[in-house]
């Protein structure tokens, strides 16, 4: 620790600290355009100048100078700091009206007014004149794609979209080039941005120069209801908030969370909003004469009734599907319950993932941070730049620290880090229980299995092989757990967690979904399955998707913003959404749906509130009464899958996401995320030829 007086306070701080970090520490406020704390220092707006006693007669830019670089005064005191000094401001004062000499006077008009760190800061050290006569300078838009609006002439070069791009989405697609007044940021080829992480350059441009298409003109920040929720486009959790006016979503934003997203969201969440508006189902409907007619509730719950009393507990199944909350998989599973069903999945057809086989086997056991504690990482069957890009982002991160093996097995790509490729099926990963030289000498390796091994006839033979290199390379030991399933499904983990699986000889997905097998099916927001024919078909969900066009009848329920629910992240971290708007028309939250449906099949469940049927979730699973808190899984679990052993077949690995931007209904109602995808189509095409 480094002994630094900084405006007359004495503070103890890390050597290895920036100038900035240490005045931060004492509470002194530095303004800054260009720096940011997960970004390499540019040092380049100088809007952060600070005056240090005994070192050069001039301001000192604090985000590029080391704390370790300072002399101690003549008799050993301590370096002294000044952030308040005369010199200090007339040198801030003097940089603003530099970066103001060509900004436009666009505030009214700009989207970035309200939220803007230049009018911030210009309040602060702005003057009321310019000495500039000459004429202001203009530069061209560029277009960035569908997600990103370039307002250039705003731009003061602080370089961080430069820098995150390139840092932290791996992606070299953009830079600055010219010098002195001709510099501009551009992509070089005029290209749009082919990062899925694109859309945070809006948050990180400190002007209007950056700002997001989909919400452009919509809306002043002054004018939205600000909510706090979780993002369920993936299975990572990432804190979102919900910025709602009116009924309406107009954006949505990342919150900070060192422990899950950092602060970066996928561009999937941040500009999913609009397909919440579109193609929504807004009312009860069942089919008459062979088409769907609008019905009342209670004549819903009536065909409903006299269907399922008519059928045998044997015949009717339950699935539940990817954004689905604790709360309502918990009600049907009660609901199934209560009518002697034991017909009920959560996972995809052949997933070998259950809660007999203890919670490590299923979750993301090393945690998210644990990523950056690994020192050898072991891929299989998984891309995370599609299946969850910010943690994706982690792992780039880890890799950019040096000192890391990154190994693959199943369908290659480009990860935005080098991995080393050893295989594409599950011959490649039993070939390793005797020599995983990609984790030999680490101390703490991670192997991560993605859907792609698991979703699969042979998933159990793939996990038990995967288990077995864990435990024959010391992935598994005291105080360190790096077996990992990555998840890319919202509900996956808490609906494992409160057994929706399959009761003592009831039937599976796979087996749910062959043709005849049953008569009456629930399908609470299930949507990326092929349904079987032969079954009257009862859907729950929001949009007019591919689980509706099948329905027999229709009960719509709400979105994930538009209800208050517990999601169960991959590394078994219990999260809650909170509600920012509200169903449209007769839409009801699943939950209440399904207590009123229970009433009408005469098995009343035993809760009217959201709290009443929280309290039975928690005792009857009391882990998941601990928001932000994550129960890990026993080591020895994993121990016993090596055991299950099993002969996986021979047909390689194939990612379970062709897609990234069209994964579930709420992304299919959406324009923006049509255009995305199309423009993503498109490139792969050209990279083809």
């Amino acid at each position: 620790m480094t002994k630094l007086i900084i405006d007359g306070k004495e503070v103890d701080v890390p050597a290895d600290y920036t100038l900035l970090q240490a005045c931060e520490e004492a509470g002194a406020e530095v303004p800054r355009f260009c720096y940011h704390d997960r970004l390499s220092i540019a040092g380049n707006c100088r809007m952060c100048l600070v005056e240090v006693k005994g070192g050069p007669p001039k301001p000192t830019a604090s985000c590029a100078m080391g704390v370790r670089d300072l002399r101690p005064g003549p008799n050993g005191e301590p370096p002294v700091v000044l952030t308040k000094s005369p010199m200090v401001k007339k040198a801030r004062e003097g940089v603003m009206e530099f970066l103001l000499i060509n900004h436009p006077l666009d505030c009214p008009i700009c989207d970035q007014g309200g939220e803007c760190d230049l009018q911030d800061q210009a309040m602060a050290y702005g003057v009321d004149s310019s000495r500039y006569g000459e004429n202001k300078r203009a530069v061209e838009n560029k277009h960035l794609g569908p997600l990103v609006k370039t307002i250039m002439t705003r731009c003061i070069h602080c370089t961080r979209c430069v820098r995150f791009t390139t840092e932290v989405c791996g992606v070299a697609d953009m830079g600055l080039i010219g010098r002195g007044e001709d510099a501009e940021i551009t992509t070089y080829l005029e290209k749009a941005l082919s990062s899925e992480m694109q859309g945070n350059v809006v948050d990180l441009c400190p002007v209007g120069a950056l700002t997001s298409k989909p919400y452009a003109f919509h809306a002043r920040p002054w004018e939205l209801v600000k909510t706090e929720s979780i993002d369920v486009m993936d299975a990572l959790g990432s804190a979102i908030r919900v910025d709602t006016r009116g009924k309406e979503v107009m954006r949505i934003m990342p919150r900070l969370n060192d422990a899950v997203n950092e602060e970066w969201i996928s561009d999937k969440t941040r500009c999913i909003w609009d397909g919440l508006k579109t193609q929504r189902l807004d009312r009860p409907y069942a089919k008459k004469d062979g088409k769907l007619q609008p019905v009342s509730w209670a004549e819903a719950f009536q065909i409903i009734a006299d269907k399922v009393k008519a059928t045998a507990p044997e015949k009717i199944g339950a699935l539940a599907g990817q954004l689905s909350g604790v709360e309502e998989m918990f009600a049907l599973k009660s609901l199934m319950d209560s009518l002697g069903v034991k017909n009920i999945d959560s996972r995809f057809p052949g997933s070998a993932l259950h809660p007999k086989h203890g919670r490590a086997s299923y979750l993301f056991n090393s945690t998210v941070q644990g990523i950056d504690e690994a020192d050898a990482i072991l891929l299989i069957g998984t891309n995370p730049r599609l299946e969850s890009p910010v943690l994706n982002a982690r792992l780039r991160k880890r890799w950019t620290r040096g000192d890391i093996k990154i190994g693959l097995i199943g369908q290659n790509a480009d990860l935005t880090y080098p991995v080393t490729y050893l295989g594409a099926g599950p011959e490649s990963v039993q070939s390793l229980i005797g020599d995983a030289s990609i984790l030999a000498g680490a101390k703490k390796p991670m192997i991560i299995i993605g859907q792609s091994a698991l979703n699969r006839m042979d998933a159990a033979a793939v996990l038990s092989a995967a288990a077995a290199v864990a435990k024959a390379h010391g992935v598994i030991q005291d105080g360190w757990n790096g077996f990992n399933i990555l998840h890319t499904e919202a509900a996956q983990v808490g609906a494992l967690d409160i057994g929706f699986v399959p009761g003592e000889g009831g039937l599976s997905t796979g087996q749910i979904l062959a043709e005849n097998s049953l008569e009456v099916l629930f399908l609470l927001g299930v949507d990326e399955v092929e349904i079987p024919a032969g079954a009257f078909v009862i859907y729950q969900g929001t949009h007019g998707d591919r689980g509706a066009h099948r329905a027999d009848v229709i009960l719509p329920g709400a979105a994930y913003t538009e209800k208050s629910a517990i999601y169960v992240n991959t590394e078994g971290r219990v999260q809650l959404g909170d509600r920012a708007g509200f169903p449209p028309g007769d839409a009801r939250e699943d939950w209440a749906i399904l207590r009123a449906l229970s009433a009408a099949l005469g098995k009343t469940l035993g809760f009217d509130t959201l709290s009443g049927l929280r309290g039975a979730l928690f005792a009857a699973h009391p882990h998941l009464a601990e928001i932000d808190g994550i129960a890990a899984g026993d080591i020895a679990d994993i121990a016993k899958l090596a055991d299950l052993g099993g002969k996986p077949n021979s047909a390689a690995f194939h990612n379970v996401i062709s897609d990234f931007y069209l994964t579930n209904p709420i992304a299919r109602a959406s324009a923006v995320m049509a255009e995305c995808s199309a423009l993503a189509k498109s490139r792969a095409a050209e990279a083809a030829e």
